[in-house]
């Protein structure tokens, strides 16, 4: 009894989702916790399921999910991706609608790196003229 497994990657900043989908009844886990366990936040909830609910595939998959790097905002950004991109293999017509939101691209913003001689990346030390 060897079910269908769809497995994807999705990033944002320094996360990483590995993700996989198979046929069932709506199941959530993420890293061994359930969904609301997870995000007790709603808008966190909704970014991580928003590529479920247009595909309209709430109940249809088993979601599994092993996050991890950046805060909570940034991971829930990257189940939606990871998610994204396994429905995309589990059914090519989501495409257009996946890609008219804007979930299949990585979200590139990252922070940039400390710059020596100043004390962020771009804060410099004050200027003093004597």
């Amino acid at each position: 009894m060897n079910k269908l497994v769809y497995v994807a990657t999705g990033r944002r900043k320094t996360s990483v989702a590995r993700v996989r989908i198979i046929p069932g009844e709506g199941k959530f886990n993420i890293n061994g916790r359930s969904l609301d366990e997870y995000f007790p936040q709603k808008a966190f909830k909704e970014t991580a399921l928003k590529p479920l609910i247009l595909t309209q595939t709430e109940f249809q998959f088993d979601i599994m999910v092993n996050v991890n790097g950046g805060g909570i905002s940034s991971q829930s950004g990257a189940i939606a991706h990871g998610i994204s991109r396994a429905l995309l293999e589990a059914n090519a017509d989501y495409r257009q609608l996946l890609k008219k939101e804007g979930l299949l691209t990585r979200d590139p913003r990252m922070k940039e790196r400390k710059k020596y001689g100043l004390k962020k990346a771009r804060k410099a030390p004050q200027f003093s003229k004597r």
